[in-house]
């Protein structure tokens, strides 16, 4: 029975992120993930690393500090994934007056030191360029800095590095039970295999609680809050690269965020959820509540009937007894529970994909009495794996990758660069004409990339890579996404 120091449970961001930052301290990582990477509420976010403008109306300084300072670091860390952004906000007088608004973007400007990105100021939307698309009565907002981000490949970014730097990592495998055997855990996963491990992370998302009670028999009075957020993708909505942050009625705000070159993003809400988390979906309503708030500032009605894409996930928020789900917390709680200070299990509650990195090392740090070989934090300044540009602006480095392979299609480069950073060299490999990229299933998709996902970055079905390695779903029929569960199901086979 082979022995690890850590097991972690849970293929999302944040165990994906401490499976990182712990392999990286020589510690033996094992991760099991009884989906696919990325497979739930990571790949369903709203794609922003930002620090939450609004959480400042419900005075979380220290989470927006930190998720503003950590906004730096991810772009430094990871350029190929990370972008930056500017955001819009129209001015509606009777929602929010003005100097809140500019008091609010003033703390979001200073709360963290803001090395490269540009401050907030007033803008006019009765004027070019951010009039395009919206009702003639909008005159004045506010302009600001967030950045944009893939998020289920920021979760593959993660496993792949934790993978170089030695941990295991294993999907489809369940940990059906775990028991505490004197300074061990013995741990029973899907497939018959045991395993041992000095200490437990559960980061099992929406599933916490039940893996903290019924799969390691651990009672825990913390509880969590499950509250669905649905976001919906249409064709686009305006011109131009800047996002809108939308003020509603209900006082929550809604984001409408370019996606590719042809579509909106809209999002997100924030609804109770008891359900199945693992069978979550976008309701009508949420639809409908979705296009209005986008229409009540667009000049053309938003018809849900355009919906091109929907999708939801469920945020496990830490219950902190508030009953209005936009104000639960977003904040993260750790907690560790030990028998006579041995064989630790620490439970991640909560969270947010933009201070996934700084969760890794305060877990690391709560977990660190129990290991005393432990080395130090390195995560903020070590590039993820395909984001080390060395010396060159991602720019350059996008160039030099295009004149290597010059003979390919440039809108195929354009998206491998995107996707995979310094690793597209890897994806493409010799590769010197288009014939060279096998089956051509659509959308700049091709078979020698699909063969890449499934041969290193744990790909199984058409799902994993049409939706979450890709986002090529979007822009396929149905016979190119049934051409590629084919061609899926011949290479699992």
């Amino acid at each position: 029975m082979e022995t690890y120091d850590l097991l972690v449970i849970g293929g999302g961001i944040n165990g994906t992120g401490i499976a990182r930052d712990a392999a990286g301290r020589g510690m033996k990582v094992l991760l099991v993930e009884k989906d696919d990477l990325s497979a739930h509420t990571s790949s369903s976010s709203s794609k922003l690393i930002h620090g939450g403008l609004r959480y400042l109306e419900h005075y979380e300084f220290r989470l927006v500090a930190e998720a503003l300072a950590e906004r730096e670091v991810l772009l430094r860390i990871a350029r190929h994934l990370v972008w930056p952004a500017r955001f819009v906000m129209p001015h509606v007088a009777e929602l929010r007056p003005r100097w809140m608004i500019r008091a609010g973007l003033f703390l979001y400007d200073h709360l963290a030191r803001r090395a490269s990105l540009p401050g907030s100021h007033g803008v006019r939307l009765d004027a070019p360029p951010y009039n395009a698309g919206l009702k003639r009565e909008f005159k004045h907002g506010f302009i600001y800095s967030d950045c944009r981000v893939d998020d289920a490949r920021l979760v593959v970014i993660n496993a792949l590095d934790a993978r170089g730097r030695g941990a295991e990592i294993l999907t489809r495998t369940e940990c059906l039970s775990a028991l505490r055997e004197g300074d061990s855990w013995r741990a029973n996963l899907a497939g018959g295999r045991e395993v041992r491990a000095r200490g437990i992370v559960n980061a099992a998302g929406p599933w916490v609680k039940r893996v903290l009670n019924e799969r390691l028999r651990q009672p825990s009075k913390d509880g969590v809050k499950l509250v669905k957020g649905s976001h919906i993708v249409l064709p686009q909505l305006y011109p131009g690269d800047h996002a809108f942050i939308l003020q509603n009625d209900d006082r929550r705000v809604v984001f409408m965020i370019p996606y590719g070159n042809r579509h909106t993003l809209v999002g997100t809400t924030d609804v109770p959820f008891d359900g199945d988390a693992g069978t979550v979906d976008v309701s009508d309503a949420e639809v409908s509540y979705l296009c209005r708030a986008a229409g009540r500032y667009l000049a053309k009605p938003v018809d849900p009937a355009q919906v091109a894409w929907r999708y939801a996930g469920v945020r496990p928020l830490y219950d902190d007894g508030t009953s209005d789900p936009s104000a639960v917390t977003r904040d993260y709680t750790l907690r560790i529970d030990t028998d006579a200070g041995s064989a630790p299990v620490l439970s991640v509650y909560g969270g947010k994909i933009t201070t996934y990195r700084r969760l890794a090392e305060h877990a690391l740090r709560d977990l660190a009495p129990f290991f005393p070989g432990m080395k130090g934090e390195w995560t903020a300044t070590e590039p993820l794996i395909g984001g080390d540009f060395g010396d060159v602006e991602r720019e350059k480095a996008r160039d030099n990758f295009f004149a290597r392979y010059r003979l390919l299609p440039q809108e195929h480069l354009r998206g491998i660069f995107r996707r995979h950073g310094m690793l597209a060299y890897d994806v493409l490999g010799d590769a010197r004409a288009p014939e060279d990229l096998g089956e051509h299933f659509g959308a700049e998709l091709y078979a020698r990339e699909v063969d890449y996902l499934m041969t290193r970055e744990w790909a199984k079905s058409a799902e994993d890579v049409l939706w979450r390695r890709t986002k090529a779903g979007l822009h396929l029929d149905h016979a190119q996404r049934e051409a590629v569960s084919r061609y899926c199901s011949q290479r699992v086979s």
